[in-house]
C-alpha cells in the first residue's frame, strides 16, 4: 500500500510478506475452534506459537498452556503445538489417555518424515537448528540415535560421524537462510560427500520474510522487527535487516516497545513482523511511527503466498460429525484474533 507524500520528508517501508504464515495461522485456528466446538478449558502443550499476544489472547478465551502433557488433567483434550513433538511426548499422552489435536506444522512434519527416513537406512544426521528450540527437540527425538545437532557453523570443527560417506544434513525450519548456507558450506569442506535433503527444509514463509527485508534494508535507517524474543525466524529477521544494510535493526514485541531514540535523525524506517504476528500488532507500529511524522507507508512486496493448510485431521472429523462446516483457515491470517484486513 502507499498513501500521500508526507510534507516531513519521513517514510516507512513496509516489507510484504509479512506475518502470519500458514502453518501458524492452521495451529491459531486450531485452538480457536477447539474452544468454540468443545468449549474451555483446551489445554495446549507449550506456546501454540511463539508470540506473546497470541498465547495471552488465546489463554483469555480459555486455553491452558503448558509445559509436559503430565499436567494436563487424564482423558482431558491437548493441543500440539505449531513446532512439533518428539514419538516420546505422542507416547506419554497416550499414557494419560489424552485426546490430542496435532497443530504440528505440515512443513515441520515432513523434516520429521525426513529424519525417521534416514535413520531407517542407516545415516548420521546433522540437524542444523537451535539447541533447545521445541522444533529441534521434536526433531531429534524422532532419531536420537542418529541426529546430531548443529547450532552454529563454528560448531562444525567438533564433529565426529561414523561413516562420512553416509551422511546428510536436515534443518530447522525457521533459521537465517544465509547462516544455514554457511554452515552446509563447512559442513561440505569437512565432509565432502555430505547429502542434501530431497527438498528444502526452512519453510518458504521464513525466506519470503527474509528476502523481503533484504530489499528494504540497504535504503532503512531503522528496520522493526514485530516478533517475540523466543520467536527465532523473528529474531533473525533483525540479524538479516543488519546484514543487508540497515544502520539498525530492532525487536519488538508491541508499539509499547519502540524507543523515540530509534527514530531521531531518521528518514527512513522499515517494518516487518515474524511469521507468528497478528496483523494488529504492525498496524499499531505503523500508528505509532505516523505519530512521529512517519506518515508515509510503501509496501515494498517481493512475493505473495496463496499457501493454505486444512485444519488437523482429529479436529476435521470432530467439526465434521458434528455437522460444522470445515473451512481451511484464513490464507494470511490477517483476521485471527478478531483483526480486520489492513
Amino acid at each position: 500500500m502507499t498513501t500521500s507524500t508526507s510534507a516531513t520528508g519521513k517514510r516507512v517501508l513496509l516489507a510484504a510478506p509479512r506475518g502470519y504464515c500458514a502453518g501458524v495461522d492452521r495451529a491459531v485456528v486450531a485452538v480457536e475452534k477447539a474452544l468454540e466446538h468443545y468449549g474451555a478449558p483446551v489445554y495446549v502443550r507449550k506456546e501454540i506459537v511463539h508470540n506473546k499476544y497470541v498465547v495471552e489472547t488465546l489463554a483469555a478465551r480459555g486455553a491452558i498452556f503448558v509445559n509436559e502433557t503430565d499436567e494436563v488433567p487424564e482423558g482431558a483434550r491437548v493441543v500440539f503445538s505449531a513446532h512439533g513433538v518428539s514419538p516420546a511426548v505422542h507416547a506419554a499422552a497416550a499414557e494419560r489417555s489424552l485426546q490430542t489435536i496435532d497443530a504440528t506444522c505440515p512443513l515441520v512434519t515432513k523434516v520429521h518424515k525426513e529424519a525417521v527416513r534416514f535413520a531407517a537406512e542407516d545415516y548420521d544426521i546433522l540437524l542444523i537448528g537451535h539447541d533447545g528450540h521445541e522444533e529441534v527437540e521434536g526433531t531429534y527425538g524422532e532419531a536420537p540415535d542418529h541426529i546430531q545437532v548443529v547450532d552454529s557453523p563454528d560448531a562444525v570443527a567438533g564433529l565426529e560421524v561414523r561413516d562420512p560417506d553416509r551422511l546428510i544434513w536436515i534443518s530447522q525450519t525457521t533459521l537465517s537462510v544465509d547462516e544455514t548456507m554457511e554452515t552446509v558450506r563447512r559442513l561440505r569442506e569437512r565432509f565432502p560427500n555430505l547429502q542434501d535433503p530431497p527438498s528444502d527444509d526452512i519453510c518458504y514463509a521464513t525466506q519470503n520474510r527474509q528476502v523481503a527485508v533484504k530489499k528494504l534494508a540497504p535504503a532503512c535507517d531503522v528496520v522493526i522487527t514485530v516478533g517475540s524474543a523466543n520467536s527465532s525466524n523473528s529474531v533473525r529477521l533483525v540479524e538479516v535487516a543488519l546484514d543487508a544494510g540497515a544502520r539498525s535493526s530492532y525487536r519488538v514485541d508491541s508499539a509499547a516497545e519502540i524507543d523515540p531514540a530509534w527514530l531521531d535523525g531518521a528518514a527512513t524506517v522499515g517494518v516487518t513482523s515474524g511469521a507468528s504476528v497478528p496483523e494488529i500488532l504492525v498496524r499499531d507500529v505503523l500508528a505509532l511511527l505516523a505519530e512521529h511524522g512517519f506518515d508515509t507507508v510503501e509496501e515494498v512486496r517481493t512475493a505473495t503466498e496463496d499457501l493454505m493448510f486444512s485444519l488437523p485431521r482429529e479436529l476435521r472429523a470432530d467439526l465434521k460429525a458434528a455437522g460444522t462446516p470445515v473451512a481451511s483457515p484464513r490464507r494470511d491470517g490477517r483476521r485471527s484474533l478478531d483483526v480486520q484486513p489492513v
